[in-house]
């Protein structure tokens, strides 16, 4: 005799599992129909195979699944993220696996940078909230390599993205740029909630990049996570720059540096011409220096060619335009290019020649990599050159 295990669950639990998740009720009720009821505790849960299929539509563990109340999810470094006067929200499912998978990636990268004796990063947590953003741009171009002039050769934002990250990872960070979690692509993460963060470290510092945002926009997050490893502090972000009076200390220091790195204001000065049309000097700007034209409205207001009111009212218009294009850039592509982009460049290639050596259990090297097949591991090797 067959007997049907029925498992009472909360219906707070299921609330706040579907509320995490991301997913509207529509989508809930027609993958589980009895979802009202269950709710409603209206006649019997759900079994414990529904149990399970609710739990991995929603990303959401078993257990939690089985408490009698709520957990609070809460990210495992600071949350600088803002949305406008809303306050911080409780972070999704995608954007916590996210930050926890990065995790993963690092720890196992320090244990092997430590094994093949790669020094600590001196410029992790070399300034502090009182330095002189100036001077610490001035220190990261430097550090980089990242001059003006260099980026006035690359045609694309594209280009000028893929050279940042490059000179980022040869100075020991680990940069990873993706829209999905993991290896999921029905998981695509949302730049409104977070657009990047940085996980702070003195041998392996991570840097993680919203891929679903512009090109451009990309670029200033990179820049701002950076300043944070110069900080030394950690943090999720979002960063904004339409807040005259940004509240956290921090994320108005490290967008200030982030703008200095990209767009020096002594040289925006001489090169913007207050006489013309703003819109055609944002489109110039932009196109010289590979920022967003967010980025150059900015400067200008922060070199004195607009007023508050000015700018505010530009930067409502040029967000509006620029949001409509978000997600265009960069789609498809081949995926033995873009898989370095998100689980780093440098991270793969260190875990395939790990793997390679019999230093690292292909089953530990195909999770972190969010890989399958040894046949798509060997040619992501031979990619990058790993022999």
């Amino acid at each position: 005799m067959n007997v049907t295990v029925r498992v009472d669950i909360e219906p707070e639990v299921l609330e706040w599992a579907t509320a995490r998740s991301g997913l509207d009720r529509e989508e809930i009720l027609r993958h589980f129909p009895r979802f009202d009821k269950w709710v409603g505790r209206d006649g019997p849960g759900p079994t414990l195979r529904q149990l399970e299929s609710f739990a991995q539509r929603t990303h959401t563990p078993v257990g939690m699944l089985l408490l009698p109340t709520p957990p609070r999810d809460e990210l495992p470094v600071p949350d600088y993220r803002t949305f406008g006067d809303a306050g911080v929200r409780e972070p999704s499912a995608d954007l916590l696996d996210a930050v926890f998978l990065c995790e993963q990636r690092q720890d196992w990268y320090r244990d092997y940078a430590l094994s093949v004796g790669e020094d600590p990063r001196a410029f992790v947590g070399s300034v502090g909230l009182g330095s002189d953003p100036v001077v610490v741009a001035d220190s990261i171009r430097a550090a980089l390599g990242f001059q003006v002039e260099q980026r006035r050769s690359h045609p694309t934002w594209t280009e000028a993205l893929r050279a940042l990250i490059d000179l980022t990872e040869n100075i020991g960070i680990l940069v990873m740029v993706s829209g999905i979690v993991g290896a999921n692509t029905h998981r695509k993460l949302d730049p409104a909630e977070f657009r990047g963060f940085a996980l702070v470290d003195d041998i392996a510092p991570l840097i993680f990049i919203n891929g679903v945002d512009t090109k451009a926009a990309q670029i200033f997050t990179l820049a701002h996570e950076v300043a944070h490893v110069w900080l030394g502090q950690s943090a999720v972000s979002n960063p904004r720059l339409d807040r005259p009076n940004e509240s956290n200390e921090t994320e108005r220091w490290c967008d200030s540096v982030a703008a200095e790195v990209l767009v020096p204001v002594r040289s925006f000065q001489e090169r913007f011409n207050p006489r013309v049309a703003l819109d055609g000097e944002l489109q110039r700007l932009a196109r010289e220096y590979k920022v967003s034209t967010l980025v150059i409205l900015r400067r200008a207001y922060d070199a004195g060619f607009l007023t508050w009111d000015a700018y505010r009212d530009a930067y409502k218009a040029e967000l509006d335009r620029v949001m409509e294009i978000v997600g265009q850039e960069g789609k498809g592509g081949d995926f033995y290019n873009t898989q370095p982009l998100r689980a780093s460049r440098r991270f793969s290639r260190a875990i395939i020649a790990s793997t390679l050596e019999g230093r690292t259990l292909y089953r530990d090297a195909f999770r972190l990599l969010g890989l399958r097949k040894t046949e798509t591991f060997e040619k992501l090797g031979q990619a990058l050159e790993v022999s």
